[in-house]
């Protein structure tokens, strides 16, 4: 026996992906742009070019409401302390020039007039594309055009890449305070602004990126608050001040953390998968001669209220619901409402918890809520469902896939004390599945988006 065990490979060490502080991301891509673009360059006209300013802004986590936020839902995120950072030069003229440490071979260079939905491909459409969405935002409202100018772009960032903590919306929301407080636009200084931002930052990965997301990953990057949670919804025609409230999310006073799992398996939201969940949503949606499945689920959630005892209301629940889906056509729709109505519910479900200081008890939650995602929305694969079960197995009170999935991140509550003995059973699990080893961090409650 002892030689058996001998011969077994020992068990991989979780990797653990830091993050940067704001004086260390700041100088780091400084040094890119000194790099990028040397001093002595100057604009078109023959001006010397503006000091160099530097922006961040926060990957995200959701802790629950996965697939809401485009069918008018619920969805609960909080920013990461992994963040992108922007050293950004201000242009008399109207070009703009970008570099990426992550994308060093694809360096970009256009004019503002030539930056429009399809015009753009690759990395820079996530930021050329800001810069034209405000440009329209600044038409709509009676603005000028010519306040937003050319400028040049250097990014870097410990966001991890492609695993579903909102890279993009990072790189959209750090170029987006720049562009603000370049322009003098002043958005960025009230969270009505803020939200002004986050919808410009929205319309350029919808529209130049090409990716159909909702909104929630634009509003966490700008409108997130240092030690709390961000309840959005969102409905349409809500003031945006309104369709936000901050929930204290103070993990650590209960003795608890929030372990993000970067499964390494890259995901990518411009494949057709996205769109074609969206699509379904939205056709079901319409069969129900509703203007979105958010109005289902308040009419689900109203009719299971009415009852009295919770057996009473989760059979009122499952009675109300049942008799939507069948009118729905097929299967597969019917799959896909199920989870968007049962998890707006469970937003509200665990928010509850949070209010009364019952964190410790939302893992069943988590729990149902990746089931879901795995059986009735089928965005699940492989690495999540083996990340979600041993961290289970190992002590985590709940554990569910976040983000867009098809790969991406999955996150597990757990007793502080447990998180490096979760992360490494995590690791050994990925080891003996044959899987690539997973990358860990702590999601920390963090700050916007903002100035460094």
């Amino acid at each position: 026996m002892a030689a058996r065990l001998q011969a077994l490979p020992p068990t991989p060490a979780a990797q653990w992906v830091e993050s940067w502080p704001d004086d260390v991301g700041a100088d780091r891509v400084r040094q890119a742009f000194a790099a990028a673009y040397p001093a002595d360059d100057v604009d078109e006209d023959g001006t010397d070019a503006p000091e160099v300013r530097v922006y961040a802004a926060p990957g995200r986590v959701n802790v629950i409401g996965e697939h809401t936020d485009y069918n008018a839902g619920l969805c609960l995120p909080i920013a990461l302390p992994h963040r992108t950072y922007v050293a950004l030069r201000p242009r008399t003229d109207s070009v703009v020039r970008l570099a990426s440490a992550q994308e060093p071979g694809a360096a970009w260079t256009g004019r503002l007039e030539d930056v429009a939905p399809g015009a753009v491909t690759g990395w820079a459409a996530y930021v050329a594309g800001v810069a034209w969405a405000l440009g329209q935002h600044l038409e709509a409202t009676g603005g000028s055009t010519e306040t937003i100018r050319g400028f040049d772009a250097v990014v870097d960032s410990c966001v991890p890449y492609g695993a579903g903590l909102s890279s993009s919306a990072a790189l959209e929301c750090s170029v987006a305070v720049g562009i603000d407080d370049v322009a003098g636009l002043g958005l960025a200084a009230t969270d009505a602004g803020r939200a002004t931002l986050a919808a410009a930052a929205i319309r350029a990965e919808n529209e130049v990126a090409g990716a159909p997301t909702g909104g929630m990953d634009q509003s966490a990057s700008l409108r997130c608050a240092p030690g709390h949670a961000l309840l959005l919804d969102c409905r349409p025609g809500l003031d945006p001040v309104d369709a936000v409230e901050q929930i204290p999310f103070d993990l650590a006073a209960e003795g608890l953390a929030l372990l993000v799992i970067d499964t390494r398996a890259e995901h990518a939201l411009v494949d057709g998968q996205y769109a074609q969940r969206r699509a379904t949503c939205e056709a079901a949606a319409a069969t129900l001669g509703l203007a979105n499945l958010r109005e289902l689920a308040d009419s689900v959630a109203g009719a299971a209220a009415a009852t009295g005892d919770p057996a009473a209301r989760e059979a009122a629940f499952a009675d109300a619901l049942g008799a939507a889906l069948d009118r729905l056509p097929d299967d597969v729709s019917r799959r896909r409402v199920r989870h968007v109505v049962t998890e707006i519910a469970r937003t509200q479900d665990l928010v509850a918890l949070l209010r009364a200081g019952r964190a410790s008890d939302v893992g069943p939650l988590m729990d149902a809520s990746h089931a879901s995602l795995r059986d009735d929305y089928e965005v699940s694969a492989l690495e999540l469902d083996v990340a979600v079960e041993a961290a289970r197995e190992a002590g985590a009170l709940g554990a569910r896939m976040t983000g867009g999935g098809f790969g991406g991140s999955a996150i597990a509550l757990v007793p502080a004390e447990r998180a490096s003995a979760v992360a490494d059973a995590v690791a050994g699990a990925f080891a003996r599945a044959g899987l690539a080893a997973p990358g860990f961090l702590l999601a920390v409650p963090s700050a916007p988006a903002g100035a460094c």
